[in-house]
Parts: structure tokens; sequence; C-alpha cells
């Protein structure tokens, strides 16, 4: 936003140019022939000039075009939760570059070639992984009950689960429900806030505080445990499967989040943001209403049932905490 004002702070020295941009792309637009330097307030959401013959965003609207020597500035209108907006949303296109060209159909291909019951056990398997760091974080926020149920879940699947393939704990008669949970929903239990908005480069959407979560997360077997899950022979598959499982199960979601909208790095930022916040009003015993949804806009192509708008579009590293269904309160 700042450099396209600047720049046309430049223009504007220079007296009247022809620009042909549509107004609508953005969340301001000013209309006019200037004839001095443009300047920007401190927040950097509108335009004011010393002499011009300035027409709003609702005025252009009435006209049939942006006539020739018209100059329109248009920009995002900035927000507090991504100051880093303009970086997020090239490593946006990035990410959705690599993906469109390699990650996608690799995860595309790994879907059509395994059956489902082995997909599944996979999942299971790195589901069960991620147990004792969801037990260490129930007693963190102190809820002794989940944190045995969830101590229990690890103990059935592990050994009679086949080392965690098969979900036996869900099954009748013990019927424990996996349960997400991590230290960045520990982190938002204990009042920290998101911190600001990051869309990492072939990571997805996150916050500072979730990020620093996740990175807690992943050591916790590596320093429990050890070998082998402080080794790169073991880590390394491990994440590329995750990573490719994630992907070709929620293939549907994203295609509904970034189709046919008009912004698809804000729809994914904001989904992101209103999911996660449910999930940690979840967390402290809040009441939640419905799971947000993508706009109709962009859903409206897509059948309903195949595209559960319920699940989060995350990052890699926290999909297992956000990709279920949340549990049962504090």
């Amino acid at each position: 936003m700042t450099a396209a004002l600047l720049a046309a702070a430049l223009v504007f020295t220079q007296g009247p140019a022809g620009i042909g941009e549509d107004a609508r792309a953005g969340g301001v637009a000013v209309v006019g022939e200037w004839h001095q330097t443009g300047l920007t307030d401190p927040d950097g959401i509108h335009v004011s000039f010393a002499e011009s013959n300035v027409s709003s965003e609702a005025d252009s609207s009435k006209r049939s075009g942006v006539d020739q020597g018209d100059i329109v500035v248009t920009g995002r209108k900035g927000r507090p939760d991504d100051p880093l907006a303009g970086v997020n949303a090239k490593a946006f296109e990035a990410t959705q570059t690599i993906d469109r060209a390699l990650v996608g159909p690799v995860a595309l291909a790994y879907k059509r070639v395994l059956p489902p019951p082995v997909r599944s056990g996979l999942r299971n398997f790195l589901y069960n992984l991620h147990e004792p760091n969801v037990f260490v974080n129930y007693l963190l926020q102190l809820k002794p009950g989940k944190a045995v149920e969830t101590l229990g879940r690890f103990a059935l699947n592990s050994t009679l689960g086949v080392g965690g393939l098969v979900d036996v704990a869900k099954r009748r008669p013990f019927k424990l429900p996996r349960r997400p949970n991590g230290f960045a929903d520990t982190f938002g239990f204990y009042g920290i806030k998101n911190g600001p908005f990051l869309y990492l480069p072939l990571i997805g959407p996150t916050t500072l505080r979730d990020f620093a979560g996740g990175m807690l997360d992943r050591f916790v077997l590596p320093v429990a445990v050890g070998s082998p899950f402080n080794q790169l022979a073991f880590s390394v598959p491990v994440g590329v499967l995750s990573t490719l499982d994630h992907r070709a199960e929620f293939d549907d979601q994203l295609h509904v989040l970034h189709d046919g909208v008009a912004d698809p790095y804000a729809t994914s930022r904001d989904f992101y943001l209103r999911r996660r916040q449910q999930e940690i009003d979840h967390i402290r015993g809040k009441a939640i209403q419905s799971p947000p949804t993508p706009p109709a806009d962009a859903t409206a192509h897509v059948d309903a049932e195949q595209t559960p708008a319920a699940q989060a579009l995350v990052a890699p590293g926290d999909r297992d905490r956000h990709t279920t269904k949340m549990g049962d309160g504090a």
C-alpha cells in the first residue's frame, strides 16, 4: 500500500497521467486529476490532496468507467492482526505456485495409489505420535480427566492398535475420542494473543503464537524419548508423509477457499483466524457458535456434501490439532 501511494505521489507531482486500473480492486479508490503531491494519513487507509477534483469510490461507482487522464489509487485497508500483509500475500502466491506444480499433484497421486484403509492406517499412526503432546498440554491446562483419557488412548492404540495403525480407542467398549491439543492451544488458554498473522512459504497460515507452539510440539518426543524421533531418518519421511496425507485429505477444502474468490489470501487468513479463535474459546470453556465457513461465492460451485467447511486451513505442523472435530468442553 505504502509503495503504491508513494509511486502515485511521484506521478502526481508531474501532472495528470492516464492510468487504466480497475477502481474496484481494493478497499480504497480515489479518482481525480491531480496537480499536487499526495499524502497518506498515519494508518495508510486514505489519500488526501491539497488541490484536486476528488471523487470518492462511491461517486466513481456511478460512472460508466475511468476517463482517460484520470488517476486511480487503490489499496487494501490495513489490519492490525496482519501487519505483514504484503509479505504474507507474496508468500501465499509462491506457495500456491509450488503447490500447483509439485505438492498438489504428488499428494493426489498418493491418494489415488494407496487404498483408503492404508491411508487411514498411516494417518492413525501419525495422530498417535502426537498423543503424548496432547497429554502434556491437558495437564498444563489443568484438565486431568482429559489427560488421563488421552494417555489411555495412546496406550490402547499403541498396543491393541498395532503401533497406532488402528484407532481401537474410539470404538466400543472404550469410546475414547481423539481430542486435538498442543502448546499453541495452551498459550491461548492462558490468554496469550495470536500476535501477527504469518503466511510462511511451503508451510501455510499461522500466527506468531501458533508457530511458537508448533515448534514446541515438535520437541516433545525427540526430547522425552530420543531415538528414533530425534533422527532425520525418521523425522523427514514422517514429515513428508504427513504433508502429503494432509494435502490429499483436504484438497476439496483448499479449492473452496482458493477458487472463485476475489482475494484467496484474505479468505484463507480470515478463515484460519476465526477457526483458531473458536478452538481457543472451546478449550477455555466458552460457548461456541457454528464453525466458520468459506464465503458463499467460493462454495457456490462446489457440492456441499463433498466439502465440509468446518475444517481449517492450517500449517502442516498444526494439522493434527486443527483438522478434526473439536472435542468436548473442559
